[in-house]
C-alpha cells in the first residue's frame, strides 16, 4: 500500500512550519516592545501629572519637560519615583 508521500515531503513540510513559527516569532517580538514602551509611557506620564497636581498642595513639582518625559515613559512608575527622588536630593 503506496500513500505517495515521500520522507522528504514530510521533512520539506516540517521544515516550512517551523521557519513559519520562527519567522512569526521574529516579527511578533517587536510589536510587544513597541506596545510596552506606549504603554509605560502613557502610565509614567499620568503619574508625572498625578505628582505635580498632589504637589501642588505640599509646595513641590517636577517639571515636566523632554528629559523627565522620556525617563518616565522608558521606565514608567520606577522612573517617575527616581525623578522624584533625584528633584527631592537635588
Amino acid at each position: 500500500m503506496d500513500i505517495g508521500i515521500e520522507l522528504s515531503v514530510i521533512f520539506a513540510y516540517a521544515l516550512g512550519l517551523i521557519l513559519l513559527y520562527v519567522i512569526g516569532y521574529i516579527l511578533l517580538f517587536p510589536i510587544k516592545v513597541i506596545i510596552k514602551l506606549i504603554y509605560n509611557g502613557i502610565i509614567g506620564g499620568l503619574l508625572l501629572l498625578i505628582a505635580n497636581i498632589i504637589g501642588k498642595l505640599v509646595g513641590y513639582s517636577l517639571v515636566i519637560n523632554p528629559m523627565t518625559a522620556l525617563i518616565a515613559g522608558f521606565l514608567g512608575v520606577p522612573g517617575v519615583i527616581m525623578l522624584i527622588f533625584l528633584q527631592y536630593i537635588l
